[in-house]
């Protein structure tokens, strides 16, 4: 099994989806360790003195003022996980629990939270053995770190609570820690503070994000393409020459990716027909501005995770002089602000594909497919109701792009007086990048069954390749009215495991 080593200057998104997606083991460095003992010697050294210093011998937030004396601080600790473990609703996914604690552990091994080593092991083992913690859907504000799902992450590490086994069994975290020999936690100064202070969720599900978009826009690239293919539309407006003087990268790759997949079509450039065209509607002749505005976002939204996830995120802080300083590193806002840009970007690209597969279905606009793509128009509904779903997940994901960063509902008596939603503006857009992948795989299937229907003009040789592939999934091409939600159901897993793009690949070499 693949291993990640987590030393002390953070990890990569690469190392975050071996571990959340493919269940890759987790080491400590050498170096890890020592930065580790280093910091915990500087905060044992502060906790032996009579001044109060935050996170170690007081209180938190609003109750900061307080000092606590050293008999009360281990009840400190443990008081924090389980008065902060108080999240609500649906359980979270496993891939987003496993990449939050991965990621509370990179920053833990920083050497800039002052954990001791047997505390970060501990969180390693609970990894490698398979145990989620239950972690539900509401319970952070981007603040202070995602606190109620870091906390129901500790509260496993001290053997409280439930978490999943690695059968799926959902059980009390104490057994399931027992059942693969590790030792429950006892939580000293800083330790249980440093365990749910961090970006980590919304870090880890904007990691997560990034990886799926980076496919859906090449499948979006490639739907498009069938599409403009489908309505005999031209592909000179892809020219290189003519996207090389608004030279956005995102939109050049775009474009690049739709002319490869058109390469050798005998269904385009046909303006001059029985239908004549002077220019393409808008949904396909800038299909590679909008896919490339979302690339351009993604790039940006991609700087920022590198540097989340070379950042070491807590509160207080223990610097290599000794200091353990306070610090408002914990707001969400720089992830935040690009995971609501992405689902804006997510939204619109989404937009443009409904309404191509819309002007795929009308006989007014379709430059000669028959009504809805019908076997029989009138006895047989075809496409219609498709794409009504289509329209209801565009709707949606339109309601999604709603920014969740322009929020802020002060907490812990205005202490905490203004924080991201990052966690939320997280959750939504996994939402949209799910629906995203439907409406996509709607738009291929209507797009593989026009080309079908315009006989005697032969598609493209990848376009073809996808259409058998597409075939070859179960999902049936043109005849009388069907059952249909199975065959939506097949495209969209088509398009979720990735297959669009491999099969289009076959033909054009990789797609930018």
């Amino acid at each position: 099994m693949h291993t990640v080593v987590v030393g002390k200057s953070g990890v990569t998104a690469s190392d975050v989806l071996a571990v959340a997606r493919g269940g890759a083991r987790v080491e400590l460095s050498g170096e890890a360790v020592a930065a580790l003992a280093a910091a915990r010697g500087i905060v044992d050294a502060l906790a032996a003195k009579p001044d109060p210093v935050y996170g170690v011998s007081t209180g938190f937030g609003a109750l900061a003022t307080r000092h606590i004396s050293q008999e009360l601080r281990a009840q400190l600790q443990r008081n924090i996980v389980r008065s902060h473990a108080a999240g609500m609703g649906p359980r979270v996914e496993r891939e987003v629990v496993r990449g939050l604690m991965f990621l509370r552990l990179k920053t833990v091994c920083s050497g800039h939270t002052g954990v001791r080593p047997e505390v970060a092991q501990t969180m390693a083992d609970v990894l490698n053995a398979g145990i989620t913690p239950v972690v539900h859907e509401y319970g952070s504000l981007g603040c202070s770190g995602d606190l109620a799902p870091l906390s129901h992450c500790a509260l496993t590490l001290m053997g409280e609570g439930d978490a999943e086994g690695p059968d799926g069994v959902v059980r009390p975290a104490g057994e399931l820690l027992a059942a693969h020999g590790i030792a429950p936690v006892e939580l000293r100064e800083k330790e249980g503070l440093a365990l749910l202070n961090g970006t980590d969720g919304m870090l880890g599900m904007l990691v997560m994000a990034l990886a799926d978009l980076d496919t859906l826009y090449k499948s979006a690239d490639v739907t498009a393409a069938l599409s403009l293919e489908a309505l005999l539309g031209t592909d000179k407006v892809l020219a290189p020459e003519l996207h090389a003087i608004r030279p956005h990268p995102g939109q050049g790759a775009s474009a690049a990716n739709m002319l490869a997949v058109l390469q050798g079509s005998a269904l385009t450039g046909h303006h001059q027909d029985d239908a004549p065209r002077v220019q393409d509607a808008y949904s396909v002749r800038c299909a590679p501005q909008v896919a490339g505005a979302g690339r351009d976002t993604m790039a940006h939204a991609r700087l920022v995770a590198e540097r989340e996830l070379a950042s070491a995120v807590d509160n207080p802080v223990v610097l290599p002089d000794g200091r353990v300083e306070s610090n408002g590193n914990f707001h969400g806002a720089p992830v935040a602000y690009v995971l609501d840009f992405l689902a804006i970007a997510v939204a619109d690209l989404a937009s443009i594909a409904e309404r191509r597969t819309d002007r795929l279905l009308d006989k007014n606009r379709s430059h000669g497919l028959p009504p809805f793509l019908a076997d029989d128009p009138g006895v047989d509904s075809g496409l219609m109701i498709a794409q009504y779903t289509q329209a209801a997940l565009v709707s949606e994901l339109k309601r999604l792009a709603v920014p969740a960063s322009a929020d802020s509902i002060p907490s812990s008596a205005m202490q905490e007086d203004h924080v991201s939603m990052g966690w939320s503006a997280a959750r939504k857009l996994r939402t949209a990048v799910d629906n995203l992948t439907r409406v996509l795989a709607i738009e291929l299937y209507a797009a593989t069954r026009a080309i079908e229907l315009r006989e005697g003009l032969a598609p493209a040789p990848a376009s073809q390749a996808v259409i058998d592939a597409v075939r070859a999934a179960g999902v049936q091409g043109a005849g009388p009215d069907r059952f249909l939600a199975p065959d939506l159901a097949a495209a969209d897993a088509f398009v979720r495991a990735g297959e669009l793009v491999t099969a289009a690949e076959k033909v054009t070499g990789p797609l930018q």
